[in-house]
């Protein structure tokens, strides 16, 4: 980040700089708009700060009263002295504007506004919230919320906030800094970490985000020593760049970062799927990126909770790839073999040294595998639990273990803790402990030792085998966050005209990027055109050129399969007539006369610069299959073609380029080489917006790729 976090400016305006110290951990606080109400908001305020043991000056305001239980009053924000830390407003949305005013001249270094009826309550509230977040930018107000519940600051001692909460957070164990745009889910959040043993540091909602917004706050937070996971609930993320950087620093910082972000939807995906725009929806290009940058970004809230559990005690990227499972329960290694598989993580294969020392570990009746199921043998002897454990951690090929076992009653439950949770102690690698039986009983020594032990513990292996595969998405990442392309260098291309491009000026761009395309040429006139096919040799293709022509098929400016002159010329009238009628009389700058394309697998190669996250890639299936089977991946530009290629192996469709019935495999070192020159060009030419090659063809290994279509689209100015 460019500049300390601690002191922040807002929007790229030329503001005050905030200091956010002020606001999450005050050394003063005045409540404005004190009641004597316990139950009133600004009694829910003052109580959570004597219940915490606040150790600064608090403040009261309020008009009516010249006390509450004692405490002195004074009349107006006005009267106080100068230089309070933080405000909490518990005021109504009327007085909210007069009241940051009022802050503004007394030297009021935040705020938080609890009051509903601004951005969220029409265009009133809007013209409102937009009036008070520049009164506090021009005054350096660190200003949180309005509609917000506030913050509890737990790592010094700091509620701002009315809600009711347990000042007690465990001890020992990771800790943990929760951001959420909602106020309940962040205390939901909250509430599901701390009863999971994690030491939440910090629990901040943002409400509507006038001024003080969640990618400040991460970047902020992320640099507190106290601070070693970020989990983050957003509904909206404002500030794209800002966000990756943060999620750049907590990765060199070795601090997981956990994201939920609602808004997946197919709505992006309908109408002209064989375009890149609408197959590359907003939300699927932020979770393209944040993931780049090793953020855990998780799709339910249980995701949520888990992964945090599981990246919190273990951070460090994975020392393998592969995963192992222990059960006592032969039905579950089929469960773990499905849900590992649709997942996309392997599992192990047991190094020969360990298969023979569970064999001798383990009873005669009993096949060392992985999934490993230890059937009944535990109940007679509980220390297999533990020395199993031990043999499969110990493993080089291991990288993760899920132990998920039907735990008995009591004093056997306690039992497998003693056999296992003491071994676990000697491993850094990632480990999952479940005891099926969803909500059935567990025995308060057993709970009180995997409390203490701070191990994940899960009472569903299907929730742990998720979780641990984000574990495992997210140490891939970080294993390859440092291996990137930088932009092709410009050199002498000149800046691209606004609009779309007509293709055969497509295919000239592609041809200096160093991708293959059909050869052909522009025919000016039908003799132009016969004089090309002729040089080319029959058969040839003709496609009708503009640069608004960007769906030539539908008014007929395509013609495949042209065997001799006199269908050439046949079929030159044919189109320039049928596009003419088409489009309204649009004059063609002529039509591309080429060779028949050899055949091969049809991929698409498209590409999106989205103005807030910026460029993203993407590689799927492509002609009728774009539209069959939307069976495509969206990649960061940044990619190395090694990476591009690795990434591939995710589409459904992956059997087609490895050959299928007798197909010989494609070249698919040529097709992420082809993908990562094109990112390269696009990240050093700002003006594009969008790329679309579709088909793009995938010869036989070792042939390379040919481009059949080309759109270009640049921005104006």
């Amino acid at each position: 980040m460019s500049q300390p976090q601690d002191m922040l400016t807002n929007r790229d305006e030329v503001d005050r700089p905030m200091d956010l110290r002020r606001l999450l951990a005050p050394r003063s606080v005045v409540v404005v708009g004190a009641s004597p109400d316990p139950n009133s908001v600004s009694g829910r305020v003052r109580r959570n700060l004597k219940l915490m043991g606040f150790k600064g000056d608090v403040h009261l305001v309020s008009r009516t009263r010249d006390e509450v239980d004692g405490e002195p009053c004074l009349k107006s924000i006005d009267a106080l002295p100068m230089g309070v830390d933080a405000a909490v407003l518990v005021v109504p949305q009327a007085a909210v504007e007069e009241s940051i005013q009022a802050c503004a001249r007394r030297g009021v270094g935040a705020a938080a506004v609890f009051a509903s009826g601004f951005a969220e309550g029409g265009d009133a509230g809007m013209a409102l919230q937009a009036n008070i977040a520049r009164i506090a930018r021009e005054n350096g107000i660190a200003l949180l919320g309005p509609n917000c519940m506030g913050l509890i600051n737990f790592h010094d001692g700091v509620p701002l906030s009315f809600e009711e909460f347990d000042p007690r957070i465990p001890a020992g164990g990771p800790r943990v800094a929760i951001v959420g745009q909602s106020g309940a889910m962040t205390s939901n959040t909250r509430l599901a970490l701390l009863a999971r043993g994690l030491r939440v540091t910090h629990s901040v909602s943002t409400g509507n985000e006038a001024v003080v917004h969640l990618e400040q706050l991460i970047a902020h937070l992320v640099e507190r020593e106290e601070v070693d996971v970020l989990t983050v609930f957003a509904e909206t993320l404002r500030h794209p760049r800002m966000f990756l950087a943060c999620a750049a620093r907590a990765r060199q910082l070795g601090k997981p970062l956990v994201l939920l972000h609602p808004g997946r939807s197919q709505a992006a995906r309908d109408a002209a799927k064989s375009h890149t725009g609408a197959l590359a929806g907003d939300h699927d290009v932020m979770r393209a990126l944040v993931r780049r940058e090793g953020v855990a970004i998780v799709d339910t809230l249980d995701e949520l909770f888990d992964v945090t559990a599981l990246l919190a005690r273990y951070p460090r990227p994975l020392k393998s790839p592969q995963a192992a499972v222990i059960s006592n329960s032969g039905a579950l290694r089929g469960i773990a073999i499905d849900v590992d598989e649709d997942l996309g993580v392997p599992l192990a294969k047991l190094d020969e040294a360990t298969l023979a020392s569970l064999s001798q570990a383990l009873p005669a009746f009993v096949t060392p595998d992985n999934p490993l199921d230890i059937t009944t043998a535990g109940m007679q002897s509980p220390a297999l639990f533990g020395e199993s454990a031990r043999l499969v951690l110990s493993d080089d090929n291991v990288g993760s273990l899920v132990i998920a076992l039907m735990g008995g009653l009591g004093d056997a439950q306690v039992a497998k803790a003693h056999s296992i949770l003491p071994v676990l102690e000697h491993f850094d690698k990632p480990v999952a402990f479940v005891i099926m039986g969803d909500e059935s009983p567990l025995d308060e020594r057993f709970v009180r030792l995997v409390h203490d032990s701070h191990v994940p513990f899960f009472r569903s292996p299907d929730r742990a085998l998720r979780a641990m595969a984000h574990v495992h998405q997210r140490s891939r990442a970080l294993q390859r966050a440092g291996d990137r392309v930088s932009a092709r260098p410009a050199g002498m291309n000149a800046r691209l005209p606004a609009g779309p491009l007509a293709e055969y000026k497509g295919k000239q761009l592609l041809s200096s990027i160093g991708i293959a395309v059909p050869q052909g040429s522009l025919g000016r006139s039908v003799d132009h055109a016969v004089d090309v096919a002729n040089s080319l040799g029959y058969p040839v293709v003709l496609k009708a050129q503009a640069d608004q022509l960007m769906h030539k098929s539908d008014v007929g400016g395509v013609a495949v399969g042209i065997r001799s002159e006199a269908e050439l010329r046949e079929a030159w009238e044919r189109m320039q007539s049928s596009v003419s009628k088409g489009t309204g009389g649009m004059v063609l700058d002529g039509i591309l006369v080429e060779s028949m394309a050899p055949r091969g697998v049809e991929l698409l190669l498209g590409a999106k610069r989205d103005p807030q996250w910026g460029v993203v890639l993407m590689l799927g299936l492509g002609g009728v299959w774009v539209e069959a089977l939307n069976d495509v991946l969206l990649l960061p530009a940044d990619l190395t073609a090694v990476q591009m290629a690795e990434e591939m192996k995710r589409l459904k469709g992956a059997a087609l380029l490895e050959g299928l019935r007798g197909t010989p495999p494609v070249d698919v070192a040529a097709v992420s080489e082809a993908a990562s020159a094109l990112a390269r060009w696009l990240m050093a030419h700002p003006e594009v917006i969008e790329v679309d090659i579709n088909p793009l063809i995938a010869l036989p290994q070792g042939q390379g790729v040919v481009a059949l279509d080309a759109v270009f689209v640049a921005a104006d100015g």
